[in-house]
């Protein structure tokens, strides 16, 4: 992936994660301290030249590990209202 579409696609994920902690009425302090930690390696990730495929990698997967935290509790959370 070149550099810039790379960039873009940090830079939507982030935006995509800031549109959701903007809606702190429906979020746990859990979920907020999970997107925030995810949000925090993303732009870590985009300051940061000169990395290997490993290590944007390795960061990528930390990221997809924290979001899939939020979203299964935001099922269990789903799973209990019903």
């Amino acid at each position: 992936m070149s550099r810039i579409k790379q960039a873009q696609s940090i830079d939507s994920l982030i935006q995509g994660i800031k549109t959701i902690t903007q809606n702190r009425c429906s979020l746990s302090e859990t979920d907020l301290t999970v997107l925030t930690q995810a949000e925090t390696l993303l732009n870590e990730l985009k300051r940061k030249k000169g990395r290997t495929n490993e290590q944007i990698l390795q960061c990528v997967v930390d990221v997809v590990v924290l979001l899939s935290k939020f979203f299964s509790n935001s099922d269990e959370k789903s799973e209990m209202q019903q």
